[in-house]
């Protein structure tokens, strides 16, 4: 069997890889382990596991899970601000406590974020985390509100197509 001519391999169409900028706190532990406080890419931003580290590296309120709590997602929600989004666009929330005894504290302070948001979300307790006065951990991921989750609905070409033949038909039967 032989190729007819310009039948060798095709060539694949690729589409752009969607940019991908990086949000760092400038906390000791993300130069060391050499990671993002947050990336987003296209209209997705992930950001990583959180804690209640000031900008120093310290932890805030090391008794107190609320206050831990409350910490981590003031650092979250100034990483997806720093990278164009905002906690309303948060759809999956994980946090890791070090003692599910906290549960209720670390409960309120989501409770008063999230009350109307309402991501997919998950805690769990761990054993431990990098600095053992750290009780709490969050991570996220958002994704900023595209063109059809705000109630526009996607065109197909042959829709398109169908619907100006339509208008056309309609157009010939008027002027006959």
């Amino acid at each position: 069997m032989t190729r007819s001519q310009g039948s060798g391999p095709r060539s694949r169409r690729t589409t752009p890889a969607p940019s991908r900028r990086r949000y760092s706190s400038g906390t000791p532990w993300e130069s060391k382990v050499g990671y993002s406080r947050a990336v987003r890419v296209g209209s997705r931003i992930y950001v990583s596991g959180t804690t209640a580290t000031a900008s120093d590296g310290t932890v805030v309120g090391p008794d107190d899970p609320y206050a831990q709590t409350v910490r981590a997602l003031d650092n979250i929600e100034t990483a997806l601000s720093a990278l164009g989004s905002r906690r309303e666009a948060i759809v999956r929330l994980r946090v890791f406590v070090t003692r599910i005894e906290d549960f209720e504290a670390v409960a309120n302070a989501l409770g008063e974020r999230f009350r109307t948001v309402r991501p997919a979300a998950t805690l769990v307790e761990v054993s431990r985390l990098v600095d053992p006065a750290m009780r709490v951990e969050i991570e996220v991921d958002a994704e900023e509100a595209s063109r059809v989750s705000r109630g526009a609905r996607p065109r197909s070409s042959f829709a398109r197509g169908r619907r100006s033949r339509q208008s056309a038909g309609r157009e010939r039967r008027r002027l006959s």
